[in-house]
């Protein structure tokens, strides 16, 4: 995941059981343990050029979460988390009704982008699908996950530990950013 980009923990975690011939998905790590052991390698071996790109990533965040301020916008995933990459993209939770308002935003601004959609886990029973849009910031790729307004009340369930997502607003990531 550190130094191919892997983001995905399913996709990282069969590519090293291929590699080590590993046919028990039983004996597997857990997400929450392959996330500690990237963070433990990231400290060791990125030292200060890792929190630089973290650093750079939450700056670039913090300028789309600007740009889209009227969306109430948060930061989630690994660049909040501090175990983002340089190939990781910068995660955004935003909120609109209509969808389609955040679209037609970045048009005005003049802002390339690409429509996608996620399915999400809100609930242990409860999968959504929410519109994603992709566009570029700086050198970074921003992926805009698009909530109902009321969505900011329930975060999704987190991929790494089945718990609610963390999600920081623009204060909390300029407070990381001086921290």
């Amino acid at each position: 995941m550190a130094q191919q980009g892997i983001d995905d923990f399913l996709q990282a975690k069969r590519k090293a059981a291929e590699r080590l011939g590993v046919d028990d998905a039983a004996v597997l790590p857990k997400n929450t343990e392959i996330e500690t052991a990237l963070r433990d390698y990231q400290r060791l071996f990125g030292g200060a050029s890792h929190d630089e790109i973290i650093k750079e990533q939450r700056r670039t965040a913090l300028l789309a979460m600007q740009m889209l301020n009227e969306f109430q916008p948060r930061l989630v995933g690994p660049v909040l988390a501090g175990t983002a990459t340089d190939h990781s993209e910068i995660n955004l939770h935003v909120f609109a009704e209509p969808p389609e308002s955040v679209a037609m935003k970045l048009l005005d601004m003049g802002v390339p982008h690409a429509v996608r959609e996620r399915r999400v886990r809100m609930d242990a029973a409860r999968m959504l699908n929410v519109p994603v849009l992709r566009f570029l910031s700086q050198r970074w790729m921003i992926d805009a996950t698009v909530f109902p307004v009321d969505g900011i009340r329930q975060s999704p369930y987190s991929p790494v530990d089945g718990k609610p997502m963390k999600r920081a607003d623009t204060r909390e990531v300029l407070e990381l950013i001086d921290s």
